[in-house]
């Protein structure tokens, strides 16, 4: 928690420092407020016994009284509007540093944290920070002046009711460290399992359609019902050890009281005490137990603030295992070369990739084919460092890909995936993540290249408004656009990760003839199930079990490559194949 600190801006110390100088007038105020009640309380102790009272007198005090009363208001809401300005400050910068940290994880740290674990860091946690910041400024500052007001005040004044007091804070601070010591442990709980049930909400609605599909509705509800009831099971029991603590509070308060009267009669009826001074005593004591009932409550926010500070500390401290490069300046356009290249995912014991070599050149198109789990997706995600080789070089235009800073490397790559994703907001909107700065000529030649003939049909046409994930159009329409997205962007080096798998096999073919005269020189790498997709390619590598069992052209792996003629018979058909050849 106390490392989040340093994202604090100046002005948040400066204003801190404010706060701290108003809850101390705020609490002298209060001080001064009893002190007036108490000589209040003495003159008219004085005048029952004959001393002389004017109403001058009591006008004086009352409204010197008032003013009190109207400065400690004035204290209240300033100090009230300056700590929620710096909590809500401070939530503002987390919330950015932590998109941004998030922005720049690989796949093996985003796989670490979970998406929902990110999401409820991003939001619960950073929240909880806030609220323990704002209570912070308001409690922790004011317990501790209250405190030290409030005894320096009672010091002397009678041995016999500070004794009353010091017992009654004993019993409060034993009540306070036995709930915290059975509560504290349970926050970290309660943060865990609601990543959980974040976690099976977002799986849900990912999935809303299989669910309904299958009706499966009861199952998930199950699902959801387990850990629903296992974080609420928890929050209860956080809950009501926290209930024990009020009523504990006013056993005590009230009880400290109850001594204080039934000793002072006492002390007054001996002439050892004046009334006076027991009533500003009753006040005093009630102001140490009500700084004592803030640390109580700080008992109860900090540990939460604690936990979720160290939650998103875990995500800041974060090292992103892809490390930007110093920069490159390659010779070469548009080559992409591996050599030797093994690859195992974090924690797998077995390679996923296993001595990869090839090279493209500038203009040429390269296709990988393979039954599913022979990696061909990743072995394309290792070109824009998705990930990382484990072993071997990846160099793009000559140069090893780890040279390059991740920007730099970026700005030459136009990457489709499989399941094309498309951002809320407008296809215009989408299509410009390729170059901000394209025009609309630019747009409405890719979205003609990307055979996105639909668009015109729609409601605003390239102005149409496209829902979160691009759920409002059909998965081919999610693939073209993301086609016509990489096209705006008009790369050295195209990644096509069965990027075509959604099409009919009319529009696949007329969206490859026109995607391939307008990128003569651009280099493509695609990744394909159908034979048909990738015909034409200058060079197929033919990957099974992680491994390279041929590369060549359709012609020449029909003659040599066993796996390719399998795959190809299946798809296309023996006489087919017999009259390629």
């Amino acid at each position: 928690m106390l490392r989040l600190l340093r994202y604090l801006k100046w002005y948040d110390y400066l204003l801190s420092l404010v706060v701290v100088a108003f809850v101390v007038g705020q609490v002298w105020l209060n001080m001064e407020l009893i002190e007036s009640m108490g000589e209040i309380v003495g003159l008219i102790q004085a005048h029952a016994q004959g001393a002389p009272l004017t109403s001058d007198q009591l006008w004086t005090l009352g409204i010197k009284m008032l003013l009190m009363a109207l400065g400690i208001c004035v204290c209240v809401m300033i100090i009230v509007f300056l700590a929620s300005m710096i909590s809500t400050s401070f939530s503002k910068t987390l919330r950015s540093k932590v998109f941004a940290k998030v922005n720049s994880f690989s796949m093996e740290e985003m796989n670490k944290f979970s998406t929902a674990s990110l999401i409820t860091r991003s939001t619960n946690d950073i929240r909880q920070v806030e609220q323990t910041v704002f209570m912070t400024l308001r409690m922790a500052i004011m317990a501790p002046v209250m405190a030290g007001f409030s005894i320096a005040k009672i010091v002397g004044s009678s041995m016999e009711l500070s004794w009353a007091t010091i017992i009654s804070v004993v019993l409060l601070l034993l009540l306070i460290i036995m709930l915290f010591i059975f509560a504290v442990p349970k926050f970290t709980s309660i943060q865990k399992k609601t990543d959980k049930i974040n976690n099976v909400t977002r799986e849900n609605l990912t999935g809303i359609r299989v669910v309904r599909a299958y009706n499966a509705e009861k199952e998930q509800e199950q699902k959801f019902e387990e850990v629903n009831q296992d974080l609420t099971k928890t929050n209860l029991f956080v809950n009501r050890l926290m209930a024990l603590l009020s009523p504990g509070m006013d056993i005590i308060m009230n009880g400290l009281s109850v001594a204080i009267y039934v000793i002072g009669a006492y002390l007054i009826n001996g002439g050892s005490l004046e009334y006076s001074t027991m009533v500003t005593f009753v006040s005093y004591a009630m102001h140490i137990l009500m700084s004592f009932m803030f640390i109580s409550m700080m008992f109860v926010m900090v540990p939460r603030g604690v936990v979720s500070g160290k939650r998103i500390n875990e995500v800041l401290l974060a090292k992103s295992k892809i490390i930007d490069g110093e920069g490159a300046n390659p010779q070469e356009v548009g080559t992409v070369e591996f050599k030797n290249v093994f690859f195992k995912y974090p924690d797998a014991e077995e390679y996923v990739l296993e001595d990869i070599s090839f090279k493209v050149n500038k203009g040429e198109t390269i296709a990988f084919i393979g039954s599913t789990g022979s990696g061909k997706s990743t072995l394309i995600n290792l070109i824009p460092r998705f990930f990382d080789a484990t072993q071997g070089e990846i160099l793009v235009d000559g140069v090893d890909v780890k040279q390059y800073k991740l920007e730099q490397l970026n700005d030459k790559i136009g990457y489709v995936p499989q399941k094309g994703y498309l951002f809320s907001g407008t296809i215009k909107s989408n299509l410009l993540f390729g170059d901000e700065n394209a025009n609309e000529e630019t747009l409405v030649r890719a979205l003609k290249i990307s055979q996105s003939n639909f668009v015109k049909r729609l409601d605003g046409g390239i102005d149409h408004e496209i829902a979160q994930g691009g759920t409002n159009v059909s998965g081919g329409q999610r693939q073209r656009l993301s086609i016509a997205r990489a096209i705006v962007k008009n790369p050295e080096i195209y990644i096509f990760d069965d990027s075509f798998s959604a099409l009919d096999y009319k529009t696949d073919k007329t969206l490859r003839k026109a995607l391939k005269k307008h990128t003569v020189s651009s280099t493509k790498i695609i990744v394909a199930q159908r034979v048909g997709t990738i015909l034409d390619a200058d060079k197929i590598v033919v990957l099974n079990e992680g491994k390279m069992v041929g590369m060549g052209t359709h012609e020449e792996l029909l003659e040599n490559c066993e796996v390719y003629r399998e795959i190809a018979e299946s798809q296309l058909g023996k006489e087919a194949i017999n009259g390629t050849k």
